[in-house]
């Protein structure tokens, strides 16, 4: 064979490879219920949203204007947080990316949990983490509950469920559709639901609170799904809320800026605490269907009304053209021009806080508002 014919074996043999593997990761197709946001074969957002083509991929790659990533940066585990809070208490440690661990009303929430090296298919390329996780994996408390936002690889981390499922036995609430990605990793205890659909049961029982009203419910954003090349938009994405003795807790997952913020305050009331995704949004023209900035995340807190608000989703793994620290730089500096400035916390790696309690004359005004608009 010629070095020509050589370099077009090899070539086709690439292409069929990840053609192949581009039909293996895919997830397979949802069959469910007709709805305002599920055609029968892909799911859709409340506002309608046009995927950004080919050409639009091809004129950001042209006119990339990429800020600095620093190659490695180590950061030492942070203190590890309680093994559980009270009835009435909320307390939130930023892991990293998406990472959150929630603990209120003794139940121990993880968010979109990934400790891998990369968030990728594969193990060999792909973005690689800039810095360790703040919380090392043998630091977490009992695990009662973890909320997986949608299926890229990101948010939903195989290697990571499967070590939570084996070593903590959560239940796993994942959105529509998603529930076949974990079944063929043969991870257990998944729970799927549709946008403003709730748990079936407390989630306190399973972390011995008695009488628990702790529940999860489902809430819409603004994003899109796929893990393959064949599979965009065949499961769905969410957000969560969730509610009990110590308020509610919104979990944003990833998002563009939309009206689904205020929806979820009509029927919650403003959280008193709120996890809010500020990275991954430059360049603006191309990322803003998906992802929300700095400055629209303020807005969504203010929207939602949120007792404090947690930033997400930055600084650790390199997806757009933001550079790793600007995301929070311009969040600080959109709160200093605030007066008063609101509770928007920008946390360290592994740092972990207590979420004040909100004015109870407030809280009491909102829940009374909600319970007349349903």
């Amino acid at each position: 064979m010629t070095a020509a014919g050589r370099i077009l074996f090899f070539s086709a043999g690439a292409l069929l490879g990840a053609v192949a593997y581009g039909c293996i990761a895919s997830t397979r197709r949802y069959r469910g219920a007709v709805s305002d946001h599920f055609d029968g074969r892909r799911f859709r957002n409340e506002t309608p949203t046009e995927h950004a083509g080919f050409g639009d991929f091809v004129k950001w790659m042209r006119t990339r204007e990429p800020g600095p990533w620093r190659r490695w940066e180590d950061v030492a585990p942070a203190l590890s947080p309680p093994r559980r809070v009270g009835r009435g208490e909320t307390r939130v440690t930023f892991v990293n990316h998406a990472t959150v661990l929630v603990q209120m009303d003794g139940v121990n929430v993880l968010t979109d949990p990934i400790w891998s090296e990369r968030c990728s298919p594969v193990s060999f390329a792909g973005p690689r983490r800039v810095h360790p996780p703040g919380l090392r994996f043998e630091q977490l408390p009992p695990i009662d509950v973890v909320l997986v936002s949608h299926n890229h690889y990101d948010h939903l981390d195989i290697p990571t469920l499967e070590r939570l499922a084996a070593e903590h036995r959560p239940r796993i609430f994942v959105p529509l559709g998603n529930r076949a990605v974990l079944d063929r990793a043969r991870i257990r205890n998944v729970e799927e639901l549709d946008w403003w659909q709730s748990s079936p049961s407390p989630l306190g029982e399973r972390a011995g609170v008695r009488g628990s009203e702790v529940r999860v419910h489902a809430v819409p954003t603004q994003h899109f799904s796929g893990r393959g090349l064949f599979d965009r938009d065949r499961a769905l994405w969410a957000g969560f809320v969730i509610t009990g003795p110590a308020g509610a807790m919104y979990f944003a997952g990833d998002t563009g800026f939309g009206p689904h913020f205020a929806e979820i305050r009509q029927r919650y009331g403003p959280p008193r605490l709120a996890l809010l995704p500020i990275g991954a949004y430059r360049p603006e023209w191309f990322m803003s269907r998906v992802h929300m900035s700095p400055e629209e995340a303020l807005r969504a807190h203010q929207i939602l009304g949120a007792e404090a608000s947690v930033a997400i989703h930055f600084g650790t793994f390199r997806l757009a053209d933001d550079g790793q620290d600007e995301a929070p730089a311009r969040i600080e500096a959109a709160l200093r021009e605030s007066r008063p400035p609101p509770q928007f916390w920008v946390l360290g790696f592994g740092e972990g806080r207590d979420v004040p309690a909100p004015d109870a004359r407030r809280a009491n005004a909102e829940l009374m508002k909600s319970a007349l608009r349903r």
